[in-house]
């Protein structure tokens, strides 16, 4: 289908009164939509570029930091998708970037990985909470969670240290693929059964 040729609607003007066939219709166009997801976070994510915030390096590149230092620490793809996308929401999350960042990977991670994510931001106030007049042992909350030295190992290790303009930062080309991975195939949505039988 060239770019030029119109794509299937529904005719539907509310909701309740849509069709199956409607419903084909829109099944076809969210698979197609989905199978977009990488290439649109990939886009998502270069938006980070240039933007400093006062940092050493922009948040782009810190991202790539984050990710080649667990990379090479032999993290796993899952894990380093993670590491990578971290901070993706800082260009719309201002105030609650880690939640954003959890919303786009919750589909397709682990529970451990997505609670790492979620929780980063108040595990790296560790390291500058005191200086802002705030909490720096406000992660001591968590303390009790199974995922909370998983957090605060990927902070310590990974995110803490990626700030070096110096730093070794391996091109988004060297993670693309890893991405695609992860984001092939959701792990649990609610969409699930009606994405089975779309695909049969």
């Amino acid at each position: 289908m060239s770019h030029d040729t119109p794509r299937p609607q529904a005719r539907f003007t509310r909701m309740d009164q849509s069709t199956r066939e409607d419903w084909q219709i829109l099944g076809a166009e969210f698979m197609h939509m989905a199978q977009g997801l990488p290439d649109r976070i990939l886009a998502h994510l270069k938006l980070l570029q240039g933007d400093f915030g006062g940092f050493p390096i922009d948040r782009y590149h810190h991202c790539l930091q984050t990710a080649t230092l667990a990379l090479q620490d032999g993290r796993d793809e899952e894990y380093v998708v993670c590491a990578l996308l971290h901070d993706i929401g800082d260009t719309l999350g201002s105030f609650n970037h880690p939640d954003v960042a959890a919303a786009i990977l919750q589909p397709f991670v682990s529970e451990e990985n997505l609670w790492m994510v979620k929780h980063h931001g108040i595990f790296q106030g560790h390291y500058f909470f005191h200086h802002v007049g705030m909490d720096r042992d406000m992660r001591d909350q968590f303390k009790a969670h199974p995922s909370y030295e998983r957090t605060a190992e990927f902070c310590a290790l990974y995110d803490n240290p990626a700030f070096d303009p110096k730093g070794e930062t391996l091109p988004i080309t060297r993670f693309e693929p890893m991405l695609r991975r992860v984001f092939a195939k959701p792990r649990k949505t609610v969409y699930q059964s009606a994405m089975d039988q779309q695909a049969a």
